[in-house]
């Protein structure tokens, strides 16, 4: 079956970087869309990033763009979240995501563009 396994959160001052490790199994990595996703306290799950099966084209939203990087690793069925310049309200749990359909990255920044997740790792920013 599809697990993910998200690594690499913790506690960290403001300005400062983390690096979140997702570890896929239970399926071809490299035909699918992954995502990451964020949920703060009291607050909606949302969509932080995402990267076509082959590493080609990647999306982001607004409020990260510029501070954070995601890549893969199709040879070690990872993918990852380099998180630079965290402010507090980064903080949140970070959810990897393995997109719903096979080679496409249609609704790539919806949960419903995505049907595996992971338990989660908690970041939390101090000031």
């Amino acid at each position: 079956q599809v697990q993910l396994v998200e690594s690499g959160g913790g506690l960290v001052q403001t300005g400062g970087s983390l690096r979140l490790s997702c570890a896929a199994s239970g399926f071809t990595f490299s035909n699918y869309l992954m995502g990451w996703f964020r949920q703060a306290p009291g607050k909606e799950r949302t969509f932080v990033a995402g990267i076509m099966w082959d590493g080609s084209r990647t999306y982001y939203t607004n409020s990260v763009k510029g501070r954070f990087t995601i890549s893969r690793e199709n040879g070690k069925n990872t993918v990852y979240l380099q998180m630079n310049n965290l402010n507090p309200e980064d903080t949140a749990v970070y959810y990897c995501a393995r997109g719903r359909y096979y080679r496409t990255d249609f609704n790539y920044a919806s949960s419903n563009g995505y049907d595996s997740w992971g338990q989660g790792t908690q970041v939390t920013v101090s000031s």
